[in-house]
C-alpha cells in the first residue's frame, strides 16, 4: 500500500528540509510542497481563510490521486488547521502525519537564515507582525492531537529525524 505523510509544524520548524531529506533516501516519493501548490491555483495568493480552505482541499485531493495511483507522497505543508489533515487522514489509505515541534521563537530565527524557500514568502513571521496571516503569529496553529510521529525539532537534526520517520514507517 502507497505512503502518504503530511510533515506538519509551524513555518521554520525543518518541514521542507526533512521532506527534501527523506525524498534523497527514497526517491519513490513525490514532494507536495504547498507554496508551489498555492502559486499555481491562486496566482496572487491573499492567503484568506476561504483561499487556504481551497488550497488545501486541492493539496489533499492530490495527495489522494497520486496515492491511488500506487505513488509514496510527502505532503509538505503547513496544515494550520486539524480539519484538513483529517480530511487527509479520512480520504487517504496509508496516512501518517508527522508532527515537526519547533518554538516560535525558534521557527522565526530559521526562517530568517534560510536560503531555500520552495516557493514560500521570504521573511513571513516579520510579515505576521505586520498583519499577513501566518500561522502561528496572526492565525493560530493547531497542533495535531495523535499524530504517528512527533519529533522535537530543537533537539532531533535532519539526519535523526529522517530516521525517526523511517522507522515508524517500517511498522504501518
Amino acid at each position: 500500500m502507497p505512503k502518504t505523510i503530511w510533515i506538519t509544524g509551524l513555518p521554520g520548524s525543518g518541514k521542507s528540509t526533512v521532506a527534501e531529506a527523506l525524498r534523497k533516501r527514497h526517491p519513490e516519493f513525490v514532494v507536495l510542497r504547498m507554496d508551489e501548490l498555492r502559486r499555481m491555483v491562486t496566482p496572487r495568493p491573499s492567503y484568506s481563510d476561504a483561499e487556504r480552505e481551497l488550497v488545501y482541499r486541492c493539496i489533499v485531493y492530490t495527495a489522494k490521486i497520486l496515492s491511488e495511483l500506487g505513488h509514496d507522497v510527502i505532503i509538505d505543508a503547513t496544515g494550520n488547521r486539524r480539519r484538513w489533515r483529517e480530511l487527509a487522514r479520512k480520504e487517504i489509505p496509508g496516512f501518517a502525519e508527522v508532527y515537526l515541534k519547533c518554538s516560535p521563537a525558534e521557527c522565526r530565527r530559521r526562517e530568517e537564515l534560510r536560503r531555500e524557500t520552495h516557493a514560500a514568502p521570504r521573511r513571513i513571521y516579520e510579515k505576521g507582525e505586520k498583519g499577513w496571516p501566518v500561522p502561528g503569529v496572526t492565525v493560530p496553529y493547531e497542533e495535531p492531537i495523535e499524530p504517528e510521529v512527533v519529533i522535537d525539532t530543537e533537539v532531533t537534526d535532519v539526519e535523526a529525524a529522517v530516521g525517526i520517520i523511517e522507522e515508524a514507517l517500517r511498522y504501518r
